[in-house]
This record gives structure tokens, C-alpha cells and sequence, in this order.
């Protein structure tokens, strides 16, 4: 069940035309941008916002965190991630892969696993309404 709406989440994202830029973490992520955001009825003031990140060949984001209320359920749209969500092993992923970040983990790395190849992924996050900004560089 989780794959198929992963898979519809991603396919609304493809689909959106009403896209917005949203904040970038520093490194060299081509690209991120918020597709969509609902407040969710069921769960007052939480909502639901999928950004689309896209990353050209050899592209990486610095180390960071999200804000302490936010899950997110990420998905591989195209090409191969690397990643390493706290103190996990480093794993990629392939297109149609996905992982998840629970409230305050650290993304150690988010990285295209290809240095010739384009990577995009969807990261679908749960958050409190009233949040503004989704990324936070960690200080080295």
C-alpha cells in the first residue's frame, strides 16, 4: 500500500504545473522545488508538502537536518540516491526505492549515486503548518 501511494505522489508531483521554489540546503542540488502542500483535515495543524529534488550528475546536499516535526517518506523518481539517514550505513537507491527520515534525524548524506547521470527524488513531509522552512545545514 505504501508503494502505490508513493507511486501517486509521485505522479502528482510530475504532474503539478503549480510549482513554487523552496528553500535549497547548500551543495549543489540542481534544484528543489515545492509541488504541492495541503493542510491535512484530519490532523489540525499538520500538513503535507512534497519537494521535488533534483539532482544533475555528481550533485550532493551538505549535511542537514529537517525541522523536530517533520516526517518524511522519500522516494527515488529517477536514477540512483545515495543516502545515510543517522547512524545507518549509506545505502542507494534506485528509481522506485524509498526511505524515510522520522522527527529530528540527521541526513548525513543525499547525494546523486551517478557522476553522469540525472537523480530526482520526491520527499513527502509531515509537518506542522506553521513551519515555514523544511531544511537546516548542520554546522561543521
Amino acid at each position: 500500500m505504501l508503494k502505490s501511494i508513493a507511486a501517486a505522489l509521485a505522479l502528482a508531483a510530475m504532474l503539478s504545473g503549480a510549482a513554487a521554489a523552496d528553500d535549497t540546503p547548500a551543495g549543489k542540488a540542481n534544484k528543489v522545488t515545492l509541488v504541492y502542500e495541503h493542510e491535512l483535515p484530519n490532523v489540525p495543524g499538520k500538513s503535507i508538502r512534497g519537494v521535488l529534488v533534483e539532482y544533475g550528475p555528481g550533485g550532493f546536499s551538505e549535511a542537514h537536518t529537517h525541522p523536530s516535526s517533520a516526517f518524511i517518506y522519500a522516494t527515488v523518481l529517477e536514477g540512483a540516491i545515495r543516502s545515510q539517514v543517522n547512524d545507518e550505513p549509506e545505502r542507494v537507491y534506485q528509481a522506485g526505492e524509498s526511505f524515510s527520515e522520522l522527527p529530528g534525524s540527521r541526513h548525513g548524506v543525499s547525494a546523486n549515486a551517478s557522476d553522469t547521470k540525472p537523480a530526482k527524488l520526491l520527499a513527502v513531509f509531515v509537518v506542522d503548518t506553521d513551519q515555514k522552512e523544511l531544511t537546516f545545514p548542520i554546522e561543521k
